[in-house]
């Protein structure tokens, strides 16, 4: 079961009621779709008498003439039957979610990993043991809670009707032509945008409000996320709040292990805060630039091991935070298994979604030199001012609890596969007069911050 929790704000002095909870939350289709064929009947009977349209390019926003090419058209959407019949395998089971979501009930051992020939032929691992909390004078260092019990269908809205996937199977959001067909590429899709990565960037479009340590050898990372449903100003940005596992070089060699929530209507075709998980690795062997490669989304390529049958990654976020109302926050946690070296993720409380296989990394297959948490945004600078889409609650740090969006309860994991409190958290905003970050530490909250801030503005042109 998940753990719902009604939480100790951090003011000593102020209870947080129920009255206004800090809770925290923790079929595949090969057929060809009829949108296809439709399409390329047009292409068929037009292609003879086809001219030059004007279209909107949705890379950089703007109107750009582009002659129509039957073949090229015809060229990708082979491409993308062959990508769905990739992701999405064969179900045992469909869900129907109220948001618009497929949920695919699928063999474990025939989802998308299962691809890689390291992981032909084999079967998900058994669960390792998780890292040890840390205690000091036989005090438990962790959150200040009152724990209750509470269906898990309060977590995802798919689960919302009571149904779930059975046993050996694990829940897949299947992916659809219109998903492809939104992307700005369909090639990249499930990837994050081409850019420079940088945490210090004023210009690769890419805004962060952001704590983290670094200079140590870091094996895990666990951390509370308030979620809301910020505003995002076009399909072409998105808004997220995560925690990142990171080794190697920013510039060429980055390894990268993410997860959060995120709105990004181009991945998903909505604005619901979504469950999302992230990794990348670039290196010669890979023939890739930094987040420009093997790695991707959730369960969009092969890579993940999921095996969990209760909680979809990709899959919306319920319920969510309101302003100046009730607060809820998901707990996640990264960490490395020091008896075979997978990276495991933890979804509430002791809630085990899968794991990264350690050959996916290079770096990361020994220990992580950063740890990251906060928040990230997209500006495409639609009409050269800035965007308007916001992060976290679209409220600046100092609106503090109820408005301004939070992380809470930031610890690592040791080299001993310790749970500790963070040795020295830092805070960084790229553009703080767009989104902020404010910091502190108490004994409810442990190390904490509140981030985030609406884009565009007076203050930030």
């Amino acid at each position: 079961m998940l753990i719902l929790c009604r939480i100790r704000c951090p003011h000593f002095d102020h209870r947080i009621r129920r009255l206004n909870p800090c809770s925290s939350m923790a079929s595949c289709s090969r057929k060809t779709s009829p949108i296809i064929h439709a399409f390329v009947i047009f292409l068929l009977v037009c292609s003879s008498s086809i001219s030059p349209v004007y279209s909107s390019e949705p890379h950089n926003l703007h109107a750009r003439n582009r002659t129509f090419r039957p073949d090229k058209e015809l060229q990708k959407l082979k491409f993308i039957r062959q990508r769905l019949n990739k992701i999405n395998k064969p179900a045992v089971k469909t869900i129907q979610s109220p948001d618009g979501d497929t949920i695919d009930c699928v063999l474990s051992h025939h989802q998308p990993a299962f691809d890689l020939p390291q992981l032909k032929g084999q079967r998900p691992l058994d669960p390792p043991e998780g890292p040890r909390v840390y205690e000091r004078d036989g005090v438990m260092m962790t959150a200040e809670v009152e724990e209750e019990e509470e269906g898990e269908e309060h977590v995802q809205l798919w689960r919302m009707s009571g149904e779930t996937c059975p046993e050996g199977t694990i829940p897949i959001r299947r992916t659809t032509e219109q998903d492809l067909l939104r992307a700005s590429s369909v090639r990249r899709f499930g990837r994050k945008p081409r850019r420079r990565v940088r945490r210090d960037s004023t210009s690769n479009g890419h805004e962060h409000a952001v704590g983290y340590v670094s200079g140590g050898e870091y094996y895990g990372a666990k951390g509370s996320i308030n979620v809301w449903a910020p505003h995002v100003s076009n399909p072409y940005e998105f808004s997220l709040s995560q925690l990142w596992v990171i080794s190697g070089s920013f510039a060429h060699d980055l390894n990268t292990i993410e997860a959060g929530w995120q709105v990004s209507p181009e991945l998903y075709g909505d604005n619901y805060p979504r469950f999302f998980t992230y990794w990348t690795i670039n290196e010669n062997i890979w023939q890739n630039d930094a987040y420009e490669a093997t790695g991707c989304y959730n369960l969009m390529c092969s890579g993940f091991v999921q095996t969990n049958n209760r909680i979809a990654i990709g899959a919306a976020i319920s319920p969510i935070s309101s302003y100046h109302g009730g607060q809820f926050d998901i707990t996640l946690l990264i960490w490395k298994d020091p008896k075979h070296g997978n990276w495991w993720l933890e979804f509430g409380s002791g809630i085990l979604v899968g794991y990264w296989p350690s050959f996916l990394f290079t770096h990361l297959r020994d220990h992580a030199t950063m740890v990251q948490f906060g928040g990230e945004i997209v500006n495409t600078r639609p009409g050269g001012s800035h965007t308007s889409t916001a992060m976290g609650s679209g409220h600046f740090a100092g609106e503090g609890f109820g408005k301004a969006s939070y992380f809470r309860n930031l610890e690592v994991v040791d080299w001993d596969n310790n749970l500790i409190p963070l040795p020295n958290l830092r805070v960084l905003a790229d553009h703080p007069n767009c989104y902020d970050i404010r910091g502190g530490v108490n004994g409810v909250w442990g190390h904490y911050f509140y981030y985030g801030g609406p884009g565009r503005s007076v203050r930030c042109p």
